[in-house]
């Protein structure tokens, strides 16, 4: 048996940037440097097996991953197309691949980071800390961090839905892309009743893009109809015959205002997916979990405890669950809805929404574009569903 101070379980995203932000030199200062970290993963990862995107104001702390930038962006609905500039934000994407290749360096350089691969039994807490299972092998720490998603770990809520998407890079052999901005969202596609459906592209150069078939709704799609999707925008919408695709990604990712617990139990925190990082509204996850997981080591070097309070009301929150109400009970149409976002305010004012870095002044002028009736009634539903939820867990508990 083995001891460590912190067990993280899970080598993705949420994972890796966890041992990134708990060994990142201006942290060591405060006494994190000496710390004990066991990094388990059921293999090494190296492919490009996903891509994330997401805005910022200047340079974030994995700069050296990011494939590509742009400072402006397509929007396409039925009714026409808006080119959004997006300064003093620039959009970024990162392939999976370059990530885990910069922090495989940057911790190969902390000898007091262990790295361990094989299956994981199971997590539990032990002696007023935590014991991870691998492969018949107990270790045990002081804390653990747990990425492991599972979809019942989402409880409660008004809405679930699902974003999932395909995508291809593809290679033309003509310049056919517009390497100077991305497409945010083009719902010049297909849309099918009680769904959102939508296509990004991210140009890597003139000949080459990441083109992604997105689809919001409670249920997947068999396989062929997401490559038919690709296909259809390809041809029909981009007017390209002569591509060939060089690699593939596919993916899910949960849009719900559920509950996700931040701790599984007093000495065991869930992270990323898991630990609720995905935007409900969208399903940006990227930025949310720098910073949680920022969070989690700042709060680490500050109390020597990494357990955070959560605020007693997040209206962040609060406007997802009504956005997504929106969408999922069709009350509204979802790409009538997006265009309309953003032809009427502020391309900045959204992006900051979005980001969850606006004032509730900036955010309640932003409700007040979108179709105020609509909203209203789903707030006015969202809010007493909430206050009857929170009535029966304390007359649970008093009758406990």
């Amino acid at each position: 048996m083995t001891g460590f101070d912190d067990l993280i379980v899970g080598g993705g995203a949420a994972g890796l940037s966890l041992a990134y932000h708990l060994t990142k030199m201006d942290l060591t200062r405060e006494g994190l440097n000496d710390r004990r970290i066991l990094l388990v993963d059921r293999a090494p990862k190296a492919d490009h097996d996903r891509t994330w995107c997401f805005w910022e104001n200047g340079d974030g702390p994995f700069e050296a991953a990011v494939n590509r930038r742009w400072k402006s962006l397509w929007l396409h609905g039925s009714s026409g197309s808006q080119k959004l500039e997006i300064a003093p934000y620039t959009y970024k994407m990162i392939r999976s691949g370059d990530f885990y290749a910069l922090i495989d360096e940057w911790l190969e350089r902390c000898p007091n980071v262990t790295r361990l691969y094989g299956n994981v039994e199971r997590l539990e807490e032990f002696g007023g800390g935590a014991r991870v299972w691998v492969d018949g092998q107990a270790h045990t720490g002081k804390w653990a961090y747990s990425s492991l998603y599972k979809p019942e770990m989402a409880r409660g809520g008004t809405s679930h839905l699902l974003q999932h998407f395909r995508g291809w890079v593809v290679e033309t052999e003509k310049p056919s892309f517009d390497a100077s901005s991305a497409t945010f969202m083009d719902f010049r596609v297909e849309q099918v009743a009680g769904e959102v459906r939508f296509v990004y592209v991210l140009p890597f150069d003139e000949r080459r893009a990441l083109v992604e078939y997105t689809v919001f709704s409670s249920h997947l799609l068999e396989d062929a109809e997401y490559d038919a999707g690709l296909q259809d925008y390809l041809e029909k919408v981009l007017n390209l015959q002569d591509y060939r695709v060089l690699e593939r990604e596919q993916g899910v990712i949960p849009m719900t205002d559920a509950h996700f617990a931040p701790q599984s139990s007093p000495h065991i925190l869930n992270i990323g997916t898991a630990g609720g990082c995905a935007k409900p509204s969208t399903g940006y996850t990227f930025r949310r979990i720098q910073r949680q997981t920022q969070r989690i080591a700042a709060q680490l070097a500050r109390t020597g405890s990494p357990v955070c309070t959560p605020p007693a009301f997040d209206h962040y929150r609060w406007m997802d669950s009504v956005m997504l109400r929106v969408l999922a009970t069709g009350r509204q149409n979802g790409a009538e809805f997006f265009c309309e976002l953003f032809r009427r305010n502020p391309v900045k004012r959204v992006l900051e929404f979005l980001n969850e870095e606006s004032s509730l002044t900036q955010d309640l002028a932003l409700m007040l574009s979108v179709n105020i009736p609509v909203f209203v009634a789903t707030g006015r539903e969202i809010t007493a569903q909430n206050l009857k939820r929170t009535l029966g867990k304390r007359t649970l508990a008093r009758g406990l």
